[in-house]
């Protein structure tokens, strides 16, 4: 049984552990950077940023285990999660640097594929 369900324990475990990791470098990358990180100089739009991808990944393993056989549904919203925070960090830190253009940019990016994973769930819930 537990040779069975290795990988979804796994999965669980990393799931939590990488979206917390996220969470906490997305909502508090002070304390992030002065607890965890060992890459000075701090960088608080780079700790955003890492943040959000790292939810996004963590989001994509725990969406696996509720969409077992829809792995595009998965991944399409577990990435969604990721590009709707790097978005929010991007209009948050625009006073931090980068283009004008950025907030519009990861903004449309980030709606596309939420768009998408809305599209694919509601045409999987149909079938």
């Amino acid at each position: 049984m537990l040779r069975e369900r290795a990988p979804q324990i796994v999965a669980i475990a990393a799931g939590l552990f990488i979206t917390g990791l996220g969470l906490w470098a997305f909502f508090d990358p002070q304390s992030f950077f002065d607890e965890i990180a060992l890459f000075p100089p701090y960088n608080e739009h780079f700790l955003h940023d890492v943040g959000a991808f790292q939810v996004g990944i963590g989001a994509t393993l725990l969406l696996a285990l509720v969409w077992k056989t829809d792995a595009l549904l998965a991944a399409l919203a577990g990435v969604g999660i990721g590009a709707v925070l790097h978005f929010i960090a991007h209009v948050k830190d625009n006073d931090l640097g980068g283009r004008d253009s950025d907030p519009v940019g990861l903004g449309l990016l980030a709606a596309v594929i939420v768009g998408a994973a809305v599209w694919k769930w509601t045409t999987t819930r149909r079938q």
